[in-house]
């Protein structure tokens, strides 16, 4: 759909009611976090279709960032339909963005079909090769994933081993069912993929 600039709440209410997803970057022109924002933000929705997004700037916008407790600019929230969903702050690289719309679009897609979304975490440290290359494979087959770094995070690492006894990495948890190292056949069987 593009980016469209926004000039009220109730502007944006109108245009947002229908659409089951839908983004608005909150943001103040002239400020160097907030134009990178709308930089990034831009070159993520020009390689993506069906990704709603809006624009407000703050300094002329000001009836929306104080009902939904938005304090700094810039910041893009989430909505579904009219609903207020989450809030990413700060300027973020174009790709974070281009994945952030992705999933959108493939948890839109996976509740068309009918399919129940699986919680996967994938438990990796940056310099493991087989957990670029299970992370790659999970993309690849469009799975949705939250990976968490074990070598920044102690706890999500002791509570890894305390599900799998194993403290090698990388391990996809599949709704609580863990699975140690890149076991392609486990993967594809806990996750549908049809090899």
């Amino acid at each position: 759909m593009g980016i469209s600039e926004i000039e009220s709440h109730s502007a944006l209410v109108s245009k947002i009611q229908n659409l089951e997803n839908s983004y608005l970057l909150l943001y103040k022109s002239g400020t160097d976090n907030s134009e990178c924002a709308l930089k990034n933000l831009t070159s993520a929705a020009e390689k993506m279709e069906n990704v709603n997004i809006f624009l407000a700037d703050v300094s002329k916008v000001r009836d929306i960032h104080s009902l939904y407790n938005i304090s700094s600019a810039p910041s893009l929230l989430e909505f579904n339909k009219e609903s207020y969903i989450n809030v990413v702050k700060g300027c973020q690289e174009d790709k974070y963005y281009t994945a952030l719309f992705e999933n959108t679009i493939y948890t839109a897609q996976a509740k068309k079909d009918g399919k129940k979304l699986k919680s996967v975490i994938v438990y990796s440290t940056p310099t493991c090769s087989w957990c670029t290359t299970l992370k790659s494979y999970l993309k690849n087959n469009n799975i949705r994933f939250r990976e968490i770094d074990v070598s920044k995070d102690q706890k999500a690492a002791e509570a890894m081993v305390k599900k799998s006894g194993q403290q090698g990495v990388p391990q996809t948890e599949v709704n609580g069912q863990i699975i140690v190292g890149f076991d392609k056949t486990k993967i594809n069987q806990m996750l549908e993929i049809k090899a």
